[in-house]
């Protein structure tokens, strides 16, 4: 009775002693083991870069001040909250309480700095545009293309687009 009759009646039954399993299904089954362990310790053998940590798109720094302003905010609360429940000295909850008061206020100032250079930033990137604006000329007519109107970027004799002869025919 050979391997494929018995697999075919009965696929978990394994081959009996002494017939010889094909190296072809051991090749296969090392190599999905060893890709199966690869995977697995990739992420550990992988070096961490402290170089460049990843920031999510969207954080500006006004985000982060407002973010770090609403955690300040949030261990006030907790902080009455402790002193409330009696967990906290008054003399330690007088000292916290200045400290993450202190931070709020350094925070808003920051953002309030932040908000201002923004405005200024503003400005001033209007003021460039309506500057570029006033610049910009219209090209001679030397460098336009009579034919198919195509603006050559430097004085040429035939258009660089279609060939025409651009200028007067004394050129």
């Amino acid at each position: 009775m050979g391997v494929a009759h018995r697999m075919q009646s009965n696929p978990a039954v394994l081959p009996a002693e002494g017939e010889v399993v094909h190296p072809m299904f051991l090749v296969v089954g090392l190599m999905i083991a060893v890709a199966a362990a690869a995977f697995v310790a990739m992420p550990l053998l992988s070096p961490e870069s402290a170089a460049s940590p990843t920031l999510p798109v969207d954080v500006t720094p006004l985000a982060d001040l407002k973010r770090r302003r609403l955690v300040v905010y949030e261990n006030l609360k907790d902080l009455e909250f402790e002193y409330q429940a009696g967990k906290i000295a008054p003399q330690d909850y007088q000292s916290l309480r200045q400290n993450y008061l202190g931070e709020a206020a350094t925070l808003m100032a920051a953002s309030q700095e932040t908000e201002q250079l923004k405005e200024t930033d503003a400005v001033v990137e209007r003021e460039v545009v309506a500057r570029r604006a006033s610049r910009r000329v219209s090209p001679p007519q030397d460098y336009i293309c009579p034919h198919c109107g195509f603006e050559n970027p430097v004085p040429v004799k035939f258009c660089g687009e279609c060939g025409t002869r651009i200028g007067s025919s004394g050129h």
